[in-house]
């Protein structure tokens, strides 16, 4: 699903213009990303947490070379599913 399309379903779904809807889908990519570049997690109960880790530096290789390179240490974003998600997906099997 593409941004456009993941708007026009947001937009139906909430009876909205897809100008209203993709106002409101910026607006929350934009609070993500402000509270995870803060440092803090954000949990939707039920939907999953986006946090940030923290990955160390490591060695790794070149895939054309085979040569050794150095990584740094980066923040990434991460994503863990909650429940409710996991179980609408078919994550769980009762």
């Amino acid at each position: 699903m593409t941004k456009a399309e993941l708007v026009a379903s947001i937009a139906e779904a909430a009876d909205i213009s897809k100008a209203a809807a993709e106002k409101a889908l910026n607006g929350f990519i934009d609070s993500v990303g402000k509270t995870l570049k803060k440092g803090q997690k954000l949990a939707l109960t039920g939907f999953g947490t986006f946090s940030v880790s923290n990955r160390k530096a490591r060695v790794g290789r070149n895939p054309q070379t085979g040569e050794q390179i150095k990584i740094k240490a980066a923040k990434v974003p991460k994503f863990t599913a909650g429940k409710a998600l996991k179980e609408a997906v078919g994550g769980k099997k009762k």
